[in-house]
């Protein structure tokens, strides 16, 4: 089953836990020093932030995959579309 995918870097980790811990209504299924992960069902998205990076706001969009044909299924609709894909296969 497909899930979408979110990375968004912060400027204070702690505070941003805190506010999406309660927008989610939920905590953290994960985290690290710099990083905090949500695998939320409602709505089907892996919410995941980190203060590691220069970056701040949306770092990447993505969508998450339970196996191989989801995988080639996904990169078949954007190839078909014409889309840019960036093929990281096996991540974690």
């Amino acid at each position: 089953m497909k899930r979408l995918h979110v990375h968004v870097g912060v400027v204070d980790l702690n505070r941003s836990i805190a506010f999406y811990s309660t927008l989610f209504g939920a905590e953290p299924a994960a985290t690290k020093p710099d990083y905090a992960k949500w695998m939320l069902d409602d709505p089907r998205v892996n919410f995941a932030i980190s203060a590691n990076n220069a970056h701040k706001g949306i770092e990447h969009l993505g969508i998450q995959v339970d196996d191989q044909a989801e995988l080639a299924e996904v990169y078949g609709r954007l190839k078909a579309a014409d889309g840019p894909v960036l093929e990281e296969g096996r991540t974690t």
